[in-house]
C-alpha cells in the first residue's frame, strides 16, 4: 500500500492499514485539516467548499468520507458530482467558495485515489500551504462541530455544461470555423469523466462526427490511464478504421490532453501546448511559460514569435506562479497540459480541445501537416539509484560546477542548457533515486545525453 503526500495534495492506493494507504481514516483526517487550513486563510468559519470527482470506482465511497468530514466540520458544501479537475476549478470561483476538493488520482490506476486541494481562487493549494496542513493532519490538531453548528450539503447538476458554456465564450474559439471544416473525431476517455465533457464538448463546437471510444464513466479503466504511445493503440487503430481527421485522448480527471493524428499517431503530448501556444500567439501576444522538464519547443515557438519564454520549477503550482509573476498569456506542462489564464489557472483539456481544433479549421490543413510546423525533438527519461548515504545536493553542485561554461538552472534540481539540447535532474520527493531527463533533436542524441550525464554523476557521486 502507498501514500503519497506532496504539493500535488494527498494520494495513495485504497485499502491497508491507517497511515500506510488511503485509508478512510487518513481521508477524514487530511479533509478535516484541510478546512482548518482555508478557515485559516479566509479568517472565519461558516466556509464553503465545492466537492467534484472523476469517475474511478472508488469515488462515491471517498466522496461520501469527505463530504461528511466537511459537514462535520461545519462547511457549506457543494458537491457538484462526477466532474473534471478543470470545471471544479472554475465551479469554485463561479460559486465564491473558500476553496474546493476534486477526488481524483489523476492518471494513476484504478487503486489509487487521491484529494487535490483548492483555495479560493480555484487553484491548488502552494507549497507552504500544504506543508502547514500536512502538519495538522499529523497531529490531529482539529474538533468537529456540535449538531447545531453541523455543515450543509447541496448537490448541484450541469457543471460540466457550464464549463463548455465558459470555454465557448472565449474570444479565439471559433466555433463557426470549427463547424465548417467538418472535422471527424475519435475520442478515448478511459471511462471516466471525459467521457461525458469531451464528446458534449466537440458537439457543441459543431463537430458533427464523433466516434467515441472508452466513454462509459463507469471507472472500469480498459488500459493505463496515462495517455502514452503505449497506452493508446486501440485509439490509434480507431481513428484509422474510422478515417478520422484526429483523435483525442484525456487522463481520467480531464487536465492533460493528447492528440492522434489522421495516420494513428501521436502528434506528441508535449505538442499540445505548443500548437495551442502557437494559436494564440499568433493572435494575442505575450510570454509563455513552462516548467524545466518540458520541451524546448515551447521556448522555439515563443521566439519565433518574438515573445518572452520562462521555465519554473516542476509542478503545476509553479507554473501558475512563474504566469502570474510574468504575466504570461499562456503556459502549462509538457504532459499535455495547457494553461489559459482567459478562462483560469489550472490545466484544462476542454481549453485546449477547443484552441487545437480552431487553429487546425484556421490553417485548413491536416493534423500531420500541422506538426511538421514545429521543431522536432526528443526527449529520454532516466533514473540514477541512490546510495542511502549519497548527499544529492552535494552531487548537483558538483555537476553544476563541472558545466559551469554552460547555461545552467538551479531552482529546481538542476538542468543544464546545451546548444543541441538539455539535461534535467530533480530529487525524486518518493523515491531513492535522481530523476534525469534530456532532449535533443533525435532519440538517440537525446539519450547519449543522458548517459553522458549519468556517467558523470556516477563518478562524482
Amino acid at each position: 500500500m502507498t501514500l503519497i503526500k506532496s504539493i500535488s495534495g494527498i494520494r495513495g492506493t485504497l485499502g491497508g492499514r491507517v497511515g500506510s494507504g488511503l485509508s478512510p481514516l487518513d481521508i477524514a483526517k487530511f479533509t478535516a485539516a484541510f478546512v482548518k487550513l482555508i478557515e485559516r486563510n479566509e479568517g472565519r468559519t461558516g466556509i464553503k467548499i465545492v466537492v467534484g470527482r472523476d469517475a474511478r470506482i472508488s469515488g462515491f465511497m471517498v466522496n461520501q468520507l469527505v463530504c461528511g468530514t466537511l459537514q462535520a466540520m461545519g462547511v457549506q458544501v457543494i458537491d457538484i458530482g462526477l466532474s473534471t479537475t478543470p470545471t471544479v476549478e472554475v465551479a469554485v470561483t463561479a460559486l465564491k467558495a473558500d476553496g474546493g476538493v476534486i477526488l481524483t488520482a489523476s492518471h494513476n490506476p484504478a487503486q489509487w485515489n487521491a484529494l487535490k486541494l483548492l483555495n479560493s481562487k480555484g487553484e491548488f493549494i502552494s507549497a507552504s500551504e500544504g506543508a502547514w496542513l500536512l502538519d495538522l493532519a499529523e497531529k490531529e490538531d482539529f474538533e468537529f462541530v456540535t449538531i447545531e453548528n453541523m455543515g450543509t450539503y447541496e448537490k448541484q447538476e450541469g457543471w460540466i455544461d457550464k464549463h463548455i458554456e465558459m470555454v465557448l465564450q472565449l474570444p479565439l474559439v471559433d466555433r463557426h470555423a470549427i463547424a465548417a471544416a467538418g472535422f471527424k473525431v475519435a475520442v478515448d476517455a478511459v471511462n471516466s469523466t471525459g467521457g461525458l465533457a469531451i464528446p458534449a464538448l466537440l458537439k457543441a463546437l459543431g463537430v458533427k462526427t464523433v466516434f467515441p471510444l472508452y466513454c462509459d464513466p463507469n471507472g472500469k479503466f480498459p488500459h493505463n490511464p496515462e495517455p502514452l504511445p503505449e497506452h493508446l493503440t486501440d485509439l490509434a487503430a480507431l481513428v484509422k478504421k474510422e478515417k478520422a481527421d484526429l483523435g483525442f485522448v484525456v487522463d481520467p480527471d480531464v487536465d492533460r490532453l493528447a492528440i492522434i493524428d489522421e495516420n494513428g499517431n501521436m502528434f506528441g503530448e508535449e505538442y499540445t501546448l505548443v500548437a495551442v501556444t502557437d494559436y494564440v500567439l499568433q493572435h494575442t501576444p505575450g510570454s509563455t511559460v513552462s516548467n524545466l522538464s518540458s520541451s524546448r519547443a515551447l521556448r522555439d515557438i515563443t521566439k519565433r514569435h518574438g515573445q518572452e519564454y520562462t521555465a519554473s520549477a516542476v509542478g503545476e503550482v509553479n507554473v501558475v506562479e512563474m504566469m502570474k509573476a510574468t504575466s504570461a498569456i499562456i503556459g502549462g506542462e509538457g504532459n499535455g497540459g495547457v494553461i489559459y489564464p482567459e478562462l483560469h489557472y489550472g490545466r484544462d483539456a476542454l481549453v485546449g480541445v477547443a484552441l487545437f481544433l480552431t487553429h487546425l479549421a484556421k490553417e485548413a490543413i491536416s493534423c500531420s501537416e500541422l506538426r511538421k510546423r514545429y521543431p522536432t525533438y526528443a526527449m529520454s527519461k532516466n533514473k540514477i539509484q541512490l546510495a542511502p548515504e549519497t548527499d544529492v545536493e552535494l552531487l548537483l553542485q558538483r555537476l553544476a560546477k563541472h558545466y559551469e561554461q554552460e547555461e545552467t538552472t538551479t531552482i529546481d534540481g538542476l538542468k543544464i542548457d546545451f546548444e543541441q539540447g538539455w539535461v534535467h535532474l530533480r530529487k525524486s520527493n518518493t523515491e531513492p533515486i535522481i530523476r534525469v531527463y534530456a532532449e535533443a533533436e533525435t532519440p538517440e542524441k537525446a539519450a547519449a545525453l543522458a548517459n553522458q550525464m549519468m556517467e558523470v554523476a556516477r563518478q562524482m557521486s
